[in-house]
């Protein structure tokens, strides 16, 4: 079959037969084969090594510390913020008016009860207080005088009165008698008789009414003069007092020990009533006052023993509950107690802020599990991992009673016997293996970072 011509003008013939066609074939399939073998292994090769990719693998094991939930008594500790008073204060005010003489103490000194403190001009209380006395003692001698003065006129012919009454009736009463007896035997007459008993009774009718005359006369006369003069002396003698009360208030002296914390004025000004001239505490012993919220309060006793923590990081000092009111705040609805301390140095201030612990009760046979072991959830239930024979850690709710630093009550959701981890359970899924370590071993992350931070202190050491 003839071809067409080409470029160089000549014609070239080419000529296309069965076997030739069917050599070629059998070539290609030949080759076709091997690449499909290829791709498969491939194919097969990369799915292998997904597959082993896509296996799990081991979870790892946590190391953990526990500890066993116990049976044992817990304090019900009530805590509140308070400030702290002094045990007594006493801002002194005087009762006169007058200029400040001197000054014994200034502000800082420590002072004893019925120490003189200071002294306010009183030459004028002075003169008063000289003259009352002299009144007193005037009245005094005049009392002296009527008590024990001569028995008056009046009295003395009284009592004479009585007297000559008393010896008229002693021989009216006599003649009485010889006549009745002389009336007996025959010898007198009767009339005779008569006659003498009227004289008797004349007679001691005017004696009884010379005795009540003379009996009057002492009663209001003599004795109304003497308690008179004792009138005069009471008298004199409460103007007398009350000037040298007067004298003694210009006197201004501390009521109680304590130290001396404020002294406003200066010697030469004027003292008022009504101002205190200076202020004295007795911080021997210190006192927190605490507005508790009823349902705390509930619990507090009189005499229960307590801790005040200052807040500047001072040491504790304990104490006792000397007040609890019986009665809330209208306003506020909280419940005042007082808790008292030592406070020996005098460290602790008046004014000074305090975190106080209150041992309310002790509860007996609850069931105990250290504070670490206390966790939230994500539903902010309170929980704790407990971890069985198998070292698996279960997540179980529980609720919370009584709390100490180092130990917490579980009301339920734990039970006496049952292990739970107390470090290492942050992050920690449910039902996660873990690995109980051993007293006094480190977890490979407390190493690590016991090593993290040693290199930093060494690196800041080769800055130097």
């Amino acid at each position: 079959m003839p071809g067409r011509g080409t470029a160089n003008g000549l014609h070239r013939s080419v000529f296309f037969t069965p076997s030739r066609g069917l050599r070629c074939e059998t070539a290609s399939r030949t080759a076709l084969r091997v690449l499909l073998r290829f791709a498969c292994s491939g194919l097969l090769g990369v799915t292998l090594v997904a597959c082993k990719k896509a296996e799990p693998e081991p979870a790892p094991v946590a190391p953990v510390q526990v500890a066993p939930a116990i049976k044992g008594s817990i304090r019900v500790i009530v805590t509140a913020d308070a400030v702290l008073y002094p045990r007594e204060q006493a801002n002194i005010v005087p009762k006169v008016t007058a200029p400040v003489r001197r000054f014994l103490v200034n502000r800082g000194d420590h002072v004893k009860q019925g120490q003189l403190l200071a002294e306010l001009e009183n030459r004028d209380l002075v003169a008063a207080a000289q003259e009352s006395r002299g009144q007193f003692a005037q009245a005094e001698s005049n009392y002296r005088s009527t008590a024990g003065a001569v028995v008056p006129e009046q009295v003395t012919k009284a009592q004479s009165d009585v007297a000559a009454a008393r010896e008229s009736l002693d021989a009216a009463r006599k003649l009485l008698d010889n006549r009745e007896q002389l009336f007996k035997e025959g010898a007198l007459a009767r009339k005779l008789v008569d006659e003498a008993q009227v004289a008797f009774a004349q007679a001691k009718a005017q004696y009884d009414t010379a005795l009540q005359h003379m009996q009057a006369l002492q009663s209001v006369g003599r004795d109304e003069q003497i308690k008179s003069a004792a009138g005069q002396v009471e008298a004199a003698r409460g103007r007398y007092d009350a000037t040298q009360a007067q004298v003694s208030y210009s006197q201004i002296r501390s009521p109680f020990a304590g130290v001396v914390t404020d002294r406003p004025l200066y010697p030469g000004e004027m003292a008022t009533t009504g101002t205190p001239l200076m202020t004295v505490m007795d911080v021997s012993k210190i006192v927190a006052r605490i507005n508790m919220a009823g349902d705390q309060a509930k619990d507090v006793k009189v005499g229960n023993e307590a801790t005040m923590t200052p807040s500047d990081g001072d040491m504790p000092v304990t104490g006792k509950v000397i007040v609890v009111s019986p009665a809330s705040d209208p306003n506020s609805t909280t419940v005042q107690v007082w808790v008292q301390a030592d406070n020996p140095g005098e460290r602790l201030r008046a004014g000074q802020s305090v975190h106080v612990s209150i041992v309310a009760a002790t509860i007996e046979s609850a069931t105990l599990i250290p504070t670490t072991a206390i966790l939230p959830n994500a539903e902010g239930e309170t929980i704790v991992l407990v971890v069985d024979d198998k070292n698996i850690a279960h997540e179980k709710v529980v609720e919370i009673g009584a709390r100490e630093p180092a130990m917490v009550q579980v009301t339920s959701g734990v039970e006496p016997g049952e292990r739970v981890i107390t470090v290492g359970g942050v992050g920690l899924e449910d039902k996660s293996r873990v690995r109980v370590m051993k007293p006094g071993e480190k977890s490979t992350r407390d190493t690590e970072e016991t090593k993290d931070t040693k290199e930093t202190k060494d690196s800041k050491a080769d800055g130097r």
